[in-house]
């Protein structure tokens, strides 16, 4: 995913916080690496006959795409946009830590504003970007723009809901259902507060003029033995789930919630030997005619 989360406006919630949302956005990358690289395996096989040598991440993060592309695409150079200064300065550290920081640029702009001066590109990486923005469809018309004949466009979007599951259903904290229901809370308010979230987009990448070339569903369900990250990732994306729904949750369900968040406890998500993480992402890659 990733998420996934960049322009991030589109993690931008009221408990928007930079440095946490940036860990979460690395521990994404980390989980999530096969899926990735599955995504950019097609983008290779799309993109055989010409190779992109421009590549422009729209709501970049900490960089998890255009990094990964920069590695497939060795001749490569690519452009970060984001429009939060802290995403683009550890996007910066990671790529001066992989030897990439000579071949990537960064931008910091808000696409709800206007598009920015960037120049010709040969492949645009939208991950879970385009559900934030006010008026997508304009974007779209721009990205085809700015897009030379013949270049892709890959966007990537979770379902309707951005966080994995990572509990069996019984939880083991005596409350079953437990990470449901807070899924549940956090689905209702993302329907009010991010319309697009889950939408297909299909029929827009139609009319701003793209043809899609393939739309592909992906099923995340890891099970052990998991990176060794999983445990991290499980803590923040449950932290971020606490702070949306605690104020709707009952005491009993926002107590058990907080024995799996005890860094110091038994039953805390790090020491847990039972999590899988289960999600579900689909990318649309589409190509200017």
């Amino acid at each position: 995913m990733g998420n996934p989360h960049h322009h991030h406006h589109h993690h931008a919630t009221a408990d928007h916080d930079g440095s946490g949302m940036a860990e979460l956005l690395d521990l994404d990358a980390e989980v999530l690496h096969a899926h990735l690289a599955e995504v950019t395996d097609l983008i290779a096989g799309l993109a055989a006959d010409s190779p992109p040598r421009t590549i422009l991440d729209l709501g970049s993060g900490t960089g998890t795409g255009v990094l990964t592309l920069l590695a497939r695409f060795g001749e490569a150079e690519g452009i970060a946009l984001d429009q939060d200064e802290h995403m683009l300065r550890r996007l910066t550290d990671r790529a001066r830590a992989l030897g990439l920081d000579r071949r990537v640029r960064t931008v910091q702009a808000d696409l709800d504003t206007a598009w920015p001066s960037v120049g010709a590109v040969d492949l645009v990486w939208a991950s879970a970007s385009m559900h934030h923005m006010a008026d997508p469809g304009r974007v779209l018309a721009d990205v085809h723009a700015a897009l030379r004949p013949g270049g892709l466009l890959a966007v990537l979007e979770m379902d309707s809901l951005p966080m994995p599951r990572f509990l069996p259903d019984d939880q083991g904290v005596g409350r079953p259902g437990l990470e449901a229901r807070c899924h549940a809370l956090l689905a209702e308010m993302r329907a009010e507060h991010m319309p697009l979230l889950g939408s297909d987009w299909g029929a827009p990448l139609a009319e701003a003029g793209f043809t899609v070339e393939t739309e592909r569903n992906f099923a995340i369900d890891l099970r052990p033995p998991l990176p060794a990250a999983t445990g991290r990732y499980a803590l923040a994306t449950l932290r971020r789930v606490r702070s949306g729904v605690e104020n709707l949750l009952d005491a009993d369900d926002l107590a058990a919630l907080d024995v799996l968040l005890d860094g110091d406890g038994p039953e805390c998500v790090l020491r847990r030997t039972d999590l899988t993480v289960r999600t579900t992402r689909t990318v649309w890659l589409a190509r200017r005619p």
